[in-house]
Formats: structure tokens, C-alpha cells, sequence
């Protein structure tokens, strides 16, 4: 009896195509498989042949023709090379194959994280970039970030870096609180603690908005290469000034950008104020500058802590003096204010006369002064006069006779600084943690980026007059006495310090151990030399008695030693 035939199930038009469809699939997969090593060399020959024909017309025409013939010749012995055809074939085999790998595309859009961010902040940015009345609005409740966001970058944590936003053409960019608002929101929005910069493009509608790199603070106080009357007072970002000054960054040597300042009879600043917190750098920055003007002139250094902060200097080589208390803070600037008198009249009857101002007029004098704030609080109680405003005159009139003043102090004592201090310090630096508003209150214009709540001592801004804001950090110059200082720092600063000049007690010392022991050799001639003849003629008329401090055309008195601020 014969077996019935297994009823076959009905296959429809759609199940064969599909069935065809795979077995099309496996076949081409198979295929490849086997054909990989033959699709790779292929690829790499013609990677090989395109490099080939952009050289050949890369060549010029008149370097073809030898060109061609040391390939013949390479040709020509390769073929009389024994194996050398079947080598060549190997070798260029071997060479397609590499050319013509697999390699991992790179990635050329952002991941599905950085996608999230970018558009969370797109939501954000809706409300302040849009109006009902906009057909056709760039930013909307559930648009798409891609058509306003582009230039992205993000680092290694997800963190943006990098952004540029397209805004309609109606928003107010050219209102600062506008923009405030928006720098806000993109400061917030990115991640805080960075430092970011923001650079508006109102005719192009475009927001460039960048992740700032910390300035370094490896640089050490050295030897800046300046012009005479020119000052270092730190470096700042690359591209933010139009120079650069070699300098030694731990072992090697590189150009960095400076922030200059420019002191003299032909500068437009001739007197700086820098203002910061406690421990912000403002002192280092003094000390800074006292280095750099003792390779120019003299330095008068009035100290209103009363810490020592400037115990280093005191008898040094063209620093008149040192003071930290009332009295000798009062006498030094009182003889400031008569020396700059002094230097405006003699000035004057030489060009009167036709000849050139005296050399002791042109000899570049720094007054230094620390929290005079302090000395003011304690003249106030004494019933003294304030150690300000013995300061009118050299700020006044300071900048025709190369006398230059540099105050410093402190946000909490800034009410109590003078008009006449605030308005005749146009060079001005802030140091330290600062909100937008104090930095502004001091520069005169708000700081072009985000600060930051912690940054490193000597990190702050400087504007010059009416320029730009600059991000600044000041060179590490510290107290060389301090034990908390490095050695490497201790060693640069104590490299730039003149040499110590001779007291009359170690003077008499010294003549002592020379009596007692003939042999001793003698050491730098002591402060009580004979006076040097004046430069000048005498003066008709007799000048206001000066306080009873050296005289620029006199030799120096020796500095006194730092003792705490009186009261």
C-alpha cells in the first residue's frame, strides 16, 4: 500500500522574497569573507594610485623628465635583479595590503550623552532668544538644537569646551544686562569652575563662547627684557597683547605673553593702584616691581602692615628706605612730596635756560606704598596728617620728573582710599577671588571673563587707562625670608636683590676687627662718604625745606628696620 505525500504548508510571494533576501545576504557575507584579502589589496592599490597621480602633479613640469628617468632605472633593476620582479610584487602586495586595512572611522558627531546636553541647554536658552510674534523663531519649545548650535567640543568628563550660538537678529546683545544674563546661563549650564570667554559678534548674530586653560604659575621673579620706564607686572593669555618676552619657566626657556605697564613723562598711566583680598598677591606684585625699578632707579617702600613684607630690601643698593611705622612713613612721603617739588623747579629753570633737564631730575623715583589705608586710620587717631595727602603732589605732578607711585590695598579698606589716589591711578590691577561687580568697580569696565571662586595667588585682571581688560598672573615673587617659601622661589628672588650697603655701626665694626687684625681685608666703602658736587648750579631762590630724608642728589640714607605699625 503506498505512503500519502506529507501535506505542504502554502509559502507565500512574501515569505520567498524573504527567503531570497537571506540567502542573497549569506552568500554576499560569505563572500566577502573569502574575498576580504583580495577587496583590501585592491583598496590600498588604488589609495597607491591616487597618491601616485596627486604627486606626479604635484611635480613641476621641468622636474618630470628626470623624474621619469631615475623610475626607469629603479625599474630596470629591479627586473635584473635576480627574484627582484617577484619581490617587487611581494613588496608592493605587502604595502597595498596596509594602505588598504580597516581603519575605525572616527567619530564625527556627539555621543548620545553630549546630545542630551546640547539640547538641554537649547531648552534653556528658549526663553531669552525668543518672542510670540516670531514665525519662523530659531529657538522653540521642542526644536532641534542642531540649526543654532555648531563648533561643539566637549572634554574628556562630557563638559562642554567649545560652543557657538546662533541668535535671532532682534535680541538686545548690545545691552550689557542682556548679555549678563545669557553668559550666566551658559556658565551655569557648562559646568562652574572653569574660566570662560565670551566673544559676541553682534553683526554676524554668533556667540563664541570658550573654555579658558589657567594661566601658569610656574614663572619666577627674573629678568624681564623691557625698555627703559617698562614693567612686567605679570602674563596673560596668548593673543591677548602684541609681544613676547623670553622667559625661564623652571628649566626651559619660552616666549610669553607680558602685560606691560609704562611709567614716565610720556605715559598716559604714570601711577598704578592694584587692590585684592588678604593673601591674593598684591604684595608680591609690589615686590615684583620694587626688583624690576631698583635696575632703573630708586625705590621708596612705605609699609602699612607692619609684617616685614619687605624686610629683604632694607639696605639694598638705590632703595632709599623701608618704612613700617607712622613716623618714618610720614617723614619718607613728606620728602617724596619735596623732592618731587624740587625735581618740577630744577626741571623748569633748565628748560628755561635752554639746557637739558639734570640728570638727578631724570633718574626714575618709585614710591611703593602698602595699605595706606592703615597709616590713614592711625594718623586720624593720632591727630597727624594723612599719609595721603602727602601723596597729591607726586601723583599730581609726579609724571614729568619720572616720579612714579604704586598704592595697594585692600577691598575691605577701599572706601578709605582718597579721591585724589583713585583718580590719578589709571593703571589698575585686581587680584584674587572677585565677583564681576568689584572687578568692574576697580577696572572701570567688568572683566571680559567669568572669574572663578578659588585661584591661585598673583590671578587677577589689569587695565591700563581705557584699554582691555587682560587676565594677569603676576611672577612668584615671594618673601624670600618667609620659611613657607620653595627654595627654587627664595633663590630667584635673592638673585635679584642689589647688594647690601654698609651701615656706619658695621662700618665701625669692621674698623675694629681691621685694628685688631691689619691683615683683614677691607670691605664697600660706608653711607658716610663726602657728598657728591651737585649737577647743577645752586638755586636762586631757596626750595621748602625737604623732611629730614636723603635728597636724590645726596647718597641714600640706609633703609631702617621693619617694626610693627604703630597704635
Amino acid at each position: 500500500m503506498a505512503r500519502r505525500p506529507l501535506p505542504r504548508l502554502p509559502i507565500s510571494a512574501t515569505d520567498r522574497i524573504a527567503r531570497t533576501r537571506e540567502l542573497a545576504r549569506t552568500a554576499a557575507d560569505n563572500a566577502t569573507d573569502v574575498l576580504h584579502p583580495l577587496i583590501t589589496i585592491s583598496r590600498g592599490l588604488r589609495l597607491l594610485a591616487a597618491a601616485g597621480l596627486r604627486k606626479w602633479a604635484d611635480t613641476p613640469k621641468e622636474r618630470r623628465g628626470p623624474t621619469l628617468f631615475l623610475a626607469a632605472v629603479c625599474v630596470l633593476g629591479v627586473g635584473l635583479a635576480p627574484y627582484g620582479p617577484l619581490l617587487a610584487l611581494i613588496t608592493l602586495m605587502g604595502v597595498a595590503a596596509w594602505r588598504g586595512r580597516e581603519r575605525t572611522p572616527a567619530r564625527t558627531g556627539p555621543t548620545e550623552a553630549e546630545t542630551t546636553r546640547l539640547q538641554a541647554l537649547y531648552d534653556a536658552l528658549v526663553p531669552y532668544f525668543s518672542v510670540p510674534e516670531d514665525p519662523s523663531p530659531l529657538f522653540a519649545h521642542g526644536g532641534e538644537w542642531a540649526k543654532t548650535f555648531s563648533d561643539h567640543r566637549f572634554d574628556g568628563g562630557g563638559r562642554l569646551t567649545r560652543l557657538r550660538v546662533t541668535y535671532p537678529a532682534y535680541f538686545t546683545d548690545g545691552e550689557a544686562e542682556a548679555r549678563a544674563r545669557i553668559e550666566q546661563l551658559l556658565h551655569a549650564k557648562s559646568g562652574r569652575g572653569r574660566e570662560y570667554l565670551f566673544d559676541w559678534d553682534e553683526e554676524g548674530n554668533q556667540l563664541l563662547m570658550s573654555v579658558l586653560s589657567p594661566l601658569p604659575t610656574t614663572v619666577a621673579a627674573q629678568r624681564f627684557v623691557t625698555a627703559p620706564g617698562e614693567l612686567v607686572l605679570g602674563f596673560t593669555d596668548p593673543g591677548a597683547v602684541q609681544r613676547t618676552v623670553p622667559v625661564v619657566d623652571g628649566e626651559e626657556t619660552r616666549d610669553a605673553p607680558p602685560v606691560v605697564w609704562r611709567t614716565g613723562p610720556r605715559s598716559t598711566e604714570p601711577h598704578l593702584l592694584a587692590v585684592g583680598h588678604p593673601g591674593s598677591g598684591t604684595t608680591s606684585l609690589l615686590r615684583s616691581i620694587a626688583l624690576q625699578a631698583l635696575t632703573q632707579g630708586d625705590v621708596l617702600i612705605v609699609e602699612g602692615s607692619g609684617t616685614g613684607e619687605y624686610a629683604c630690601l632694607t639696605g639694598r643698593t638705590g632703595v632709599l628706605a623701608v618704612e613700617c611705622g607712622l613716623a618714618g612713613a610720614l617723614a619718607s612721603l613728606e620728602w617724596a612730596a619735596h623732592e618731587t617739588e624740587r625735581r618740577l623747579i630744577t626741571a623748569n629753570r633748565a628748560r628755561q635756560a635752554g639746557h637739558p633737564a639734570p640728570e638727578d631730575t631724570r633718574r626714575p623715583l618709585y614710591v611703593l606704598v602698602d595699605r595706606p589705608s592703615v597709616f590713614s586710620h592711625l594718623a586720624a587717631a593720632d591727630g597727624r596728617t594723612d599719609p595721603q595727602q602727602l601723596l597729591q603732589v607726586p601723583l599730581r605732578h609726579g609724571r614729568a620728573v619720572h616720579v612714579t607711585v604704586v598704592v595697594a590695598d585692600q577691598f575691605d579698606s577701599l572706601e578709605f582710599l582718597s579721591e585724589t589716589v583713585r583718580t590719578h591711578t589709571r593703571a589698575r590691577a585686581v587680584l584674587g577671588p572677585a565677583t564681576p561687580a568689584q572687578v568692574e568697580s576697580v577696572l572701570g569696565a567688568p572683566p571680559h571673563t567669568t572669574p572663578t571662586s578659588e585661584v591661585p595667588p598673583g590671578r587677577g585682571y589689569a587695565r591700563m587707562g581705557t584699554g582691555g581688560v587682560l587676565r594677569l598672573q603676576v611672577p612668584a615673587t615671594p618673601d624670600p625670608y618667609d620659611d613657607a617659601t620653595s627654595e627654587a622661589h627664595r633663590q630667584a628672588v635673592l638673585e635679584l636683590l642689589p647688594e647690601r650697603q654698609i651701615t656706619p655701626d658695621e662700618q665701625r665694626a669692621e674698623d675694629e676687627r681691621r685694628a685688631a687684625d691689619p691683615r683683614t681685608e677691607p670691605v664697600a666703602e660706608p653711607l658716610t662718604d663726602p657728598l657728591p658736587e651737585p649737577l647743577v648750579e645752586p638755586l636762586a631762590e631757596p626750595l621748602p625745606e625737604p623732611a629730614p630724608e636723603p635728597a636724590a642728589s645726596a647718597r641714600p640714607r640706609p633703609a631702617t628696620t621693619p617694626v610693627p605699625a604703630e597704635g
